[in-house]
């Protein structure tokens, strides 16, 4: 179904597993990195795949790195190249925060990455989305506003949460086009932000999230749904 995908943070986790999924369906991939001289795995990756996979560089945070991603898309897609899925799985979760000693500047990253980059990201590639596109943010149930019964990580809960109302917006802004943005929560995964005693590998969370991907339609818009296809409650 999807030809041509961009992931982003997908140089290790959710991000390298999304890239090796997609790879193995047939698609074509432009997969990002901050710093894609460093991504060995990623790197492999392209010279299995030559043609059909490009590693760019991409700090979501960071609007001059989206302007450039924004310019080299064009030569990698062909000029007249859209992508049919936007992958927007880059984030940060800073550990070890406690009250009282929340520095400003870990929330204010928390922020930039995990909502305001993937926002004005679609933003600056929505000229590239195909019409009737999928966008996807990798969100977490910790962005949940109801079910926090304690305190904790919070400038990941709070940039979560951010992303969720994010992903609302842009599905407005994105219906006339058919356009399809949903929130993704992978479960709890074996990763370096998840758990090495998580449930859940990072190939079975992705197998799950990519059905949804293909399965959801236009009235699924705005929503938020779990790597099993359940729908989740703001």
């Amino acid at each position: 179904m999807f030809r041509h995908c961009l992931v982003t943070g997908a140089n290790r986790g959710l991000g390298l597993a999304f890239v090796r999924a997609l790879l193995a369906r047939g698609a074509h991939v432009v997969a990002t990195a901050r710093q894609p001289g460093r991504a060995t795995a990623l790197n492999a990756l392209s010279g299995e795949h030559p043609g059909r996979l490009h590693v760019l560089p991409l700090d979501v945070a960071a609007e001059k790195s989206r302007a450039e991603l924004a310019r080299e898309l064009p030569w990698v897609l062909g000029e007249d190249g859209r992508l049919d899925l936007l992958l927007n799985n880059a984030g940060v979760l800073h550990s070890g925060e406690r009250w009282g000693r929340i520095e400003p500047a870990l929330l204010e990253d928390s922020l930039r990455t995990n909502a305001a980059g993937p926002f004005l990201l679609t933003q600056a590639l929505a000229p590239r989305l195909a019409d009737g596109a999928r966008v996807a943010n990798v969100s977490s149930t910790m962005g949940l506003i109801a079910t926090r019964t304690e305190f904790r990580s919070p400038s990941y809960c709070i940039s979560k949460a951010a992303l969720n109302m994010a992903t609302v917006q842009l599905a407005h802004a994105l219906a006339p086009r058919g356009i399809v943005v949903v929130a993704l929560h992978p479960g709890w995964v074996r990763t370096d932000m998840g758990n090495p005693d998580a449930p859940l590998a990072p190939e079975e969370s992705v197998a799950g999230l990519l059905q949804v991907l293909e399965r959801v339609s236009p009235a699924d818009s705005g929503r938020f749904f779990d790597w099993q296809g359940q729908p989740i409650a703001w």
